[in-house]
């Protein structure tokens, strides 16, 4: 258990995951907490890291850093997802060995497993198939980087996990017009829709892809459970276990937004994976408490 004093780390509080632990660290009362915005300190420079580190030495970290993006962004910048991830994550890893921290928590994604693994996805099918190649280098990098964590304890004995997260939404999301994941960009496109009173909106795809999603306060809850009970080699799934397709989603949105115009599909882009659902059963069986689907996407009708 992570004592309330502890000097705890959260890479990437700036970013949705990595603000939403810090909010949940905070609510339980740990307010040690330590954190360097990407200009005080840029996670891919190993000196840098490693300098931090030795003049800190945080007893927990949460791995939240992430370089993140959607199909377009994953498919444009390949070589770059897959660059940064794995540099920011093995230099954060890393410093922490090096400098005696009692426990990390590394985040992935749920890309990690293969494009048509069975569903639900258990944690046990990593590696098992191909990998869904528009997001593959990312997918790549976060595997690399549970495979530390796991080589690690069983070389040093350390007491490193991870957690691979659905698609999320919530609070400090990314709503880049190109670069965001599909539930920001489709805020954003009928959002500018209504506003600019366009007639149609084109969504990629067919609409069929069934998703899975995850409030990120959700998630952060998790997070910090898992840190306080679990230990083990094999990542976590963290998710919902409820999905629904990316029509009836796209339709959703378009309804709590209030665009009434028409809906297009473009099938000469891709539509990802045919399916991406998760497998809890684990985290509950650790005696986390699955969150309640019906609440999903208060947050959304709420900022509309």
């Amino acid at each position: 258990m992570m004592e309330k004093n502890a000097k705890i780390y959260v890479a990437g509080h700036r970013g949705m995951v990595g603000s939403a632990i810090v909010r949940e660290l905070n609510r339980q009362g740990y307010h040690n907490i330590i954190v360097r915005t990407h200009r005080e300190l840029d996670l891919i420079r190993q000196a840098d890291v490693e300098a931090f580190f030795e003049a800190e030495k945080p007893e927990y970290v949460f791995v939240a850093a992430a370089k993140v993006g959607g199909i377009v962004a994953n498919e444009s910048a390949l070589a770059d997802f897959m660059y940064d991830n794995m540099m920011l994550e093995m230099n954060v890893i890393h410093a922490a060995w090096q400098n005696g921290c009692k426990k990390l928590e590394f985040l992935g994604s749920s890309c990690i497993y293969p494009r048509m693994a069975p569903q639900p996805m258990t944690e046990s099918c990593l590696l098992t198939g191909a990998l869904e190649k528009t997001n593959e280098a990312y997918a790549l990098a976060k595997i690399s980087g549970l495979k530390y964590c796991e080589f690690l304890n069983r070389q040093y004995g350390t007491d490193y996990i991870s957690v691979m997260p659905t698609n999320l939404y919530g609070p400090n999301d990314n709503y880049h017009p190109t670069h965001s994941h599909v539930l920001p960009a489709l805020i954003r496109r009928f959002h500018e829709a209504k506003v600019e009173g366009r007639a149609s909106v084109t969504c990629w795809g067919d609409g069929s892809p069934l998703r899975e999603f995850l409030y990120v306060d959700d998630l952060a809850n998790l997070c910090v459970f898992l840190m306080n009970h679990y230990s083990g080699n094999e990542t976590v799934n963290a998710g919902t276990g409820k999905e629904l397709s990316i029509k009836a989603l796209t339709e959703l949105v378009a309804e709590i937004v209030g665009y009434t115009g028409k809906i297009e599909w473009d099938t000469s882009k891709p539509n990802g994976t045919p399916r991406k659902l998760l497998d809890v059963s684990k985290a509950t069986a650790l005696g986390h408490t699955k969150p309640n689907s019906a609440t999903a996407f208060v947050w959304l009708m709420r900022i509309f």
